[in-house]
C-alpha cells in the first residue's frame, strides 16, 4: 500500500481527474489506504471509503493539521485563486497561492519521512511579453501577482526539498483541456468550449483569429505528468526542482480542422472568429517551446492533436 496521498484544489477540473486515477490506479503501482482531498466546499460525500473529504481553506492552520493527521506519502497542491481573481482581491491570492503553500510545506517537518511534493504552477510565470522562443532557461517575468506568488512557490518548493521537509517538484502547467461547461469568467475558456461544441454540433463564437496559437495538453496527459513527477527519481531532478510541462504548440483553426476530421466536415462552419486584440494577446500568441530536460525526465505532450483530442475528451 502506498499510504496517505493528499490533494489540495481536490473539486477542480484538473483536480477531480487526478483524485479518479489515484483512486483507480494507485500511486506507482501502489493502491492507497487513505486520499486526503481538500477544497472550499464538497457537494456530496464520496462513495469511496478510503477518501477523506477535508473542507475548508487550506490558509486555516486547523485544516492543513486535520489533513494531515497521519503519515503523509505524497502532497499534489493543485489549489489556487486564479490570475484575475486573484488580482482583484490580493489579500485572498496572497493567502491562497502564497502563505498556504508555505504552510503546507511547513506543516510537513515533523514527518517521519519526507513526503512526495508536486507544486503546480505556471505558465504565467513568464509574463505577457514573451521572446521568440521559450525554453528552459528563459527567466520568468510575471506580469499578474497570481505568476508572482506562483514563482515564489516554486522557489519554496525548493528550498523545503533542501532542508529534507520534503521531496518537491514544480510543473508549470499550461491551458488544460477540454474544461466542461461554459467557462463563465475565464477568458480562455474558448480552447475547452471548442472540443465540447464541435464534438456536440453546436455553434461557437471564438475571441482570437484562426491562426492564433496556443500550446494546448489534454488533462490526461497533464495527470500523466502530475503522478510522474511524484514517483520519479528525486535524484534526476535539476537544482530548481522545476519543470515546464512539455506541450504541443497548435494553431485554433489546426485543432478546428482536426475536430472536424474527427466529428464531421460540418463542424467548420459551426465555428466563428471575432478576434478581441486583449485575449489573443494572453491565449493566442505564443511561440515556440522547447522543453527537452523535462522530457528527459520523463514528462510528455500528448503527442499528436488526434490524441490531444482523444484524452481531452476522455
Amino acid at each position: 500500500m502506498m499510504g496517505h496521498v493528499v490533494v489540495t484544489g481536490a473539486q477542480g477540473f484538473v483536480g477531480q481527474a487526478l483524485v479518479k486515477r489515484l483512486l483507480a490506479d494507485g500511486l506507482n503501482g501502489h493502491a492507497l489506504s487513505r486520499l486526503t482531498l481538500m477544497d472550499v466546499r464538497f457537494d456530496a460525500p464520496h462513495p469511496d471509503n478510503r477518501v477523506v473529504q477535508q473542507a475548508g481553506s487550506i490558509a486555516d492552520t486547523a485544516v492543513r493539521a486535520q489533513a494531515y493527521d497521519m503519515q503523509v506519502d505524497a502532497v499534489f497542491h493543485l489549489a489556487s485563486i486564479p490570475g484575475g481573481a486573484a488580482e482583484k482581491n490580493y489579500p485572498l491570492g496572497r493567502s491562497i497561492n502564497l502563505d498556504a503553500t508555505l504552510g503546507l510545506l511547513e506543516d510537513l517537518r515533523g514527518q517521519a519521512k519526507p513526503p512526495r511534493f508536486v507544486f503546480a504552477s505556471t505558465v504565467a510565470v513568464y509574463g505577457e511579453e514573451l521572446p521568440s522562443q521559450v525554453n528552459e532557461q528563459t527567466l520568468p517575468a510575471p506580469a499578474l501577482s497570481y505568476g508572482a506568488h506562483k514563482l515564489m512557490g516554486e522557489y519554496l518548493v525548493a528550498d523545503a526539498s533542501r532542508l529534507g521537509w520534503v521531496q518537491g517538484c514544480s510543473l508549470r502547467l499550461p491551458g488544460v483541456v477540454a474544461r466542461p461547461g461554459d467557462g463563465a469568467g475565464m477568458m480562455s475558456a474558448f480552447m475547452s468550449q471548442l472540443f465540447w461544441k464541435l464534438a456536440a454540433g453546436q455553434p461557437l463564437t471564438v475571441p482570437v483569429s484562426p491562426d492564433g496559437v496556443a500550446w494546448w495538453i489534454s488533462v490526461g496527459a497533464c495527470i500523466d505528468n502530475l503522478l510522474h513527477a511524484a514517483t520519479v527519481d528525486p535524484a534526476r531532478f535539476n537544482p530548481r526542482r522545476c519543470y515546464q510541462m512539455p506541450v504541443l504548440r497548435l494553431t485554433v483553426a489546426e485543432v478546428v480542422e482536426a475536430l472536424a476530421q474527427r466529428f464531421g466536415a460540418d463542424r467548420r462552419a459551426l465555428v466563428t472568429y471575432q478576434p478581441d486584440p486583449f485575449i489573443e494577446k494572453l491565449f493566442a500568441a505564443y511561440p515556440p517551446l522547447a522543453t527537452p530536460h523535462a522530457e528527459t525526465l520523463g514528462l510528455a505532450h500528448d503527442g499528436t492533436v488526434a490524441q490531444l483530442i482523444t484524452r481531452s475528451m476522455e
